[in-house]
């Protein structure tokens, strides 16, 4: 490498190469998924006669009413 190479690149990275159509399309498809999951996420539906608080399969029992479960 000549040193006007290497003063054009400092990092050593080579030059960002031109997408081609169909890799432009999909990453505008993908951006448009990202947009749209964000846009719909909701909080989930409230549990009747559940339990509050963190899941308890996570802890590895339940417990309701003073009743014990162990899974």
């Amino acid at each position: 490498m000549s040193s006007s190479e290497q003063r054009e690149r400092p990092s050593g990275r080579p030059p960002p190469r031109e997408l081609p159509p169909a890799a432009r399309r999909a990453l505008a498809e993908a951006e448009e998924r990202r947009r749209l999951g964000e846009q719909s996420t909701k909080a989930p539906p409230r549990e009747i006669g559940g339990r509050d608080g963190p899941d308890p399969v996570r802890y590895g029992d339940w417990e309701k009413n003073g009743i014990a479960s162990d899974f």
